[in-house]
Parts: structure tokens; sequence; C-alpha cells
């Protein structure tokens, strides 16, 4: 007697990934192997290995590995803006509110990003192209915390050494709490009192 036959299925159809989607795949892979090998271990051929994709689809979305250090670049800014203007948007109409968005936002988004961000930094150093992204950055978040604040500013006014300041002191703060010389607290905390100085010397 024979048995019943086990109903056909046809076999499972692989999802076609849009340009956009894949591209956040490749990123999503490259993140994880900084992460867990450093910024040493990521080449295209290496991505290409551990995204499980062809060597040619890896080398059309970034062409060389300081394109690929760029994207991550891209990536992380974007994540850090998308994270500061939602902030700012839900944050109280106060000095206090928007210069305490400022602070931890800023820091919140170093920290969340580990030791990937100075490992990719790091490959990157000396790069036209890295300056050239990291300036345009730079300038735009300046001119987003002067919106920002502007209601708040004095007579005085903040002129750009005042913004290149703050951003400084950004920058800084939020390393040393990555790298533990001190806690996001004490970071946000610093970073908070210097935006407030800033301000209040607009007034003097």
């Amino acid at each position: 007697m024979s048995s019943t036959p086990e109903k056909w299925q046809p076999p499972t159809k692989r999802i076609r990934l849009s340009r956009e989607q894949r591209r956040q795949q490749l990123l999503d892979v490259a993140w994880r192997l900084v992460r867990e090998e450093g910024s040493d271990a990521l080449t295209l051929p290496r991505l290409s290995e551990e995204a499980a994709v062809a060597k040619p689809v890896v080398y059309d979305h970034f062409g060389t590995r300081n394109g690929l250090l760029i994207a991550l670049y891209r990536d992380f800014d974007a994540r850090q803006t998308a994270m500061i203007d939602a902030a700012l948007e839900g944050s109280s109409p106060t000095l206090e509110g928007k210069a305490g968005v400022i602070a931890t936002s800023y820091v919140d988004c170093v920290l969340a990003q580990g030791r990937e961000m100075p490992g990719v930094l790091a490959a990157l150093a000396g790069s036209p192209e890295l300056e050239a992204v990291k300036r345009d950055y730079q300038l735009a978040f300046i001119e987003k915390c002067r919106k920002a604040l502007a209601a708040f500013v004095g007579r005085r006014g903040i002129g750009p050494a005042g913004f290149w300041a703050m951003l400084g002191a950004a920058n800084a703060l939020s390393d040393a709490a990555a790298t533990g010389e001190i806690t996001a607290e004490q970071a946000q905390d610093e970073l908070f009192e210097t935006i407030v100085a800033m301000i209040n010397r607009s007034h003097r």
C-alpha cells in the first residue's frame, strides 16, 4: 500500500531587494564587521563574502574601500541628524530644553555607535573626500544649532567662532565618553553648560 504523497510546495522564491535596501544591507554588514574585527578587516571582497552577494554588486554600490568608508560616515551622520531633529521637535521651547536636547542627543548618538566610528575615521585619515563630507555635515549641524538657539541669543550675537567652539567641545566630550575617560552624563552636562555659557555671553 502506497503512502499518501506529500502536497507539492513551490520552491522558496528569493526576495529581490531594491537598490536602496541592498545598500542598507551592505552597510549593516559593514558596521558589524568593523564592530567585531576592526576597520582593517573591512574590504570590498570581504564585505561581498559576509553579505553573500557577488563582488560586482558591492563595487557597484561603493566603488572603492574609501567609497565604502565614506558611505558609513554618511550613514552615521544621517542617523545622528534624524535623532537630533526628532529630539528638538519634541523639546520644550526654553534655552534649557534646547541646549539639553542638543547635548544629550549628540553624546548619545556617538556612544550608540560604540568604537566603530573612530575606526572608520582612522581608516580615512587624510582623505580629501572625508574632509569635504565632514565639512558639509559640520556646517549643517552648526546651522541646526543656530536656528534652535536663535530665540535666546542676545544683542551681541554669536559669531562663527562660538559655534565652532561648541562643536569642538561636543566632539571632544563625546570621544572622551566613548573611551571611558568620563561618563556619558558628565559629557552631556559639560556640553550643556558650554552651550548655555555661549548664549549667556551674547547678552553681555
